[in-house]
Formats: structure tokens, C-alpha cells, sequence
């Protein structure tokens, strides 16, 4: 299976009111988060992207126009990485949101909110994990199993998404941090996904990339009939890339 980067969109107008804009159309990136954009190409400049998927509002496809310009790519909308429908807590100040008798709810039991007038949390992590999951098999099945892609959505929405990748309970995914600008990185398999990067701000991303398969040996390819190893943990923990210095 493969590769898929998920970017946070940049810095919103929004996030930098502590305004919690939702769905509102027409919330564009600030100019911290335009600059964020442009920066894309370059942290990405060494990763081969076969597909990039984004959700439909507008400082989703402002992210990562820039990188789709350079590349030559075209942009696949796919509305079930769109933002949580938050309902009647739409474009409301973070600060009051905090005061509602639902807030410490969304903190400990997430898994049960559903917003009013809005969606579900356990709705939201349904509809992303599906669609992630059915483009990277048909991204997989187009361009092989070491086809990197990427996929711009939301803050809540990458959260679940690690998530159910780590294995880890709906109300627990309060302990990721997703900052805006910021790259995860899971690798699927046929058995388990494997997250390689989290909330990642830094510079370039060349290390996600699969290292080019070698040529098997007799035993190796009996190994590998016996099971399947791109699927299994290193015992012990990764020994690191032998391909990089």
C-alpha cells in the first residue's frame, strides 16, 4: 500500500482570530500561512507525489496550490476531508466556546460529541478514515506500493486519522497536536499502518520516501513467502535508514 502525507492547511485568518470558522466559505490563508504554502515546495522537493487530494474549502486549496503549480499536478477535491461541521459553534470566538457545558466534553469524551446543529466527532473520524484509505488503494493500484501522496485537510480531521492509524481510542485523540503548516506521515500495509511522521514543522521530507527495493535473494524471497516484512515492527525498534548518512 502506500505513502500519504496529511498537511494541516496553513495558517488561516481565522486561526490567527481565534475564531473557529468550520465550513464558512471563504476563510482564506493569512500571510504567515501564504508564506507556509510557498515553503511547501521546497520541504517537498525531494518526494515524488503521485496524487494530491484536498478538502474542498478554500485554505485547503490555497496550501497547496503552490506545491500542484510546480508540479503539474491537479488538485482531486474530496469532501470527506472537509472540515468538521461544527453547526452553531461556527465562527464563534474560542474563547466563549470554552465556557459551553459541551467544551469539557470535547476534551475528555470526544467520541460522544456530536455538535449542535453539526456532526459527530465518531462521524468525522468514519468519513476521513474511509477516505484516505480508499485513495491511498487507488492510488496504490495506479502508481504501485511505493506511491507517495498527499492529502490537505484539517486540524480535528488529521487528529482522528492518527488516530485510528495509532490504534488508539476516539477520546484519546486529544493528546495529537496538529499545528498548521504541519506534516504527518503514515505508510499503509496490508496488515497495519505505520505513522512515520507527526506534527512535523521542519524542513524537507525526503526520509518518507520507500527505498528503492533491491534485488531478493533465493532465501529472502522464501522469507518473504513465509511473511510479509514491508508489515512487520522491528523488534527492538527501527535500526534507522542504511541508505542516508
Amino acid at each position: 500500500m502506500g505513502t500519504v502525507i496529511l498537511l494541516r492547511h496553513g495558517r488561516s485568518t481565522a486561526n490567527s482570530s481565534g475564531v473557529l470558522a468550520g465550513r464558512t466559505p471563504g476563510v482564506g490563508l493569512d500571510d504567515t500561512g501564504r508564506a507556509q504554502a510557498e515553503a511547501l515546495v521546497a520541504r517537498l522537493a525531494t518526494v515524488s507525489l503521485a496524487d494530491v487530494v484536498t478538502s474542498p474549502l478554500l485554505r485547503c486549496r490555497q496550501s497547496v496550490a503552490p506545491l500542484v503549480k510546480d508540479r503539474g499536478l491537479t488538485l482531486r477535491p474530496e469532501s470527506r476531508l472537509s472540515e468538521v461541521d461544527y453547526g452553531d459553534w461556527r465562527n464563534r470566538e474560542l474563547k466563549s466556546l470554552a465556557k459551553e457545558p459541551l467544551w469539557p466534553v470535547v476534551q475528555a469524551h470526544p467520541s460522544a460529541v456530536v455538535f449542535p446543529g453539526g456532526e459527530g466527532l465518531a462521524q468525522v473520524q468514519a468519513r476521513a478514515v474511509a477516505a484516505v484509505r480508499d485513495h491511498d488503494a487507488r492510488v496504490t493500484a495506479e502508481h504501485g506500493d511505493d506511491a507517495v501522496w498527499l492529502a490537505c485537510t484539517h486540524g480535528d480531521v488529521i487528529k482522528a486519522v492518527l488516530a485510528d492509524a495509532l490504534g488508539q481510542h476516539l477520546d484519546l485523540f486529544q493528546r495529537i497536536v496538529v499545528e498548521p503548516a504541519s506534516v504527518s506521515v503514515i505508510r499503509y500495509t496490508e496488515t497495519r499502518p505505520f505513522v512515520l511522521r507527526m506534527n512535523d514543522c521542519g524542513g524537507e521530507l525526503g526520509g518518507i520516501v520507500p527505498p528503492a527495493p533491491s534485488k531478493p535473494s533465493k532465501r529472502s524471497r522464501q522469507r518473504r513467502r513465509r511473511a510479509d516484512s514491508a508489515s512487520d515492527a522491528a523488534l527492538g525498534g527501527a535500526t534507522g535508514r542504511t541508505d542516508r548518512p
